[in-house]
């Protein structure tokens, strides 16, 4: 008796049906509108920080004989900050852009290749440091997992986030770049 009921109850309920098509058009162009304007602002703030970091210089580019090759990567660009601020993204001259990376580190310095992304060359001169980090530019990873090279372009110090297809990678990238770094010290103080 008691199925009987359910079943008859279950055939009888139906969704109502749908009066105020112009109300749910309303709402529907009210949202995606909204969701424009969001997408707008965002994008002037990007425009807006890239002209407030207008003074950078333009970005240097690989020399005509950088040497034989030490080391090459390839992987993840995750972007560049101000030195020691993880989270101040700068996004002059493309370095904002988050692309797929092709590194190599030759005697003249690191040489950064982007494919639908501006390259750059970081002069051996202007490496200052390299670390194992966890974070940079709004991107988290887990310790270690992301590799941090601090540079000075004009007169800012810059650090830029690298993550190998091959985390194990890391570890050696930054110890070739701070024997690098300490041998081109000692030389400028040589001199």
């Amino acid at each position: 008796m008691a199925a009987s009921v359910a079943a008859s109850v279950a055939a009888e309920q139906k969704s109502a049906e749908v009066t105020d098509w112009a109300a749910r058009i309303g709402w529907l162009v009210g949202l995606v509108l909204f969701v424009a304007l969001v997408y707008w602002l965002m994008r002037e703030g990007w425009k807006w920080r890239g002209t407030l970091q207008g003074d950078l210089p333009e970005l240097p580019t690989v020399p005509e004989d950088p040497g034989p090759a030490k080391l090459s990567m390839s992987g993840r660009y995750h972007g560049s900050t101000t030195a020691g601020q993880w989270l101040d993204r700068i996004v002059a001259h493309g370095l904002g852009t988050r692309s797929r990376v092709e590194l190599t580190l030759t005697d003249a310095g690191l040489d950064v290749v982007r494919p639908g992304a501006t390259d750059f060359f970081i002069p051996a001169e202007a490496l200052r440091e390299a670390l194992l980090g966890k974070g940079i530019a709004g991107k988290v990873l887990s310790e270690g997992g992301l590799l941090v090279v601090t540079w000075e372009h004009g007169d800012k110090l810059i650090d830029s986030g690298f993550r190998s297809d091959h985390a194990a990678e890391h570890t050696e990238w930054v110890d070739a770049l701070n024997n690098m770094i300490n041998k081109s010290t000692k030389t400028e103080g040589a001199r």
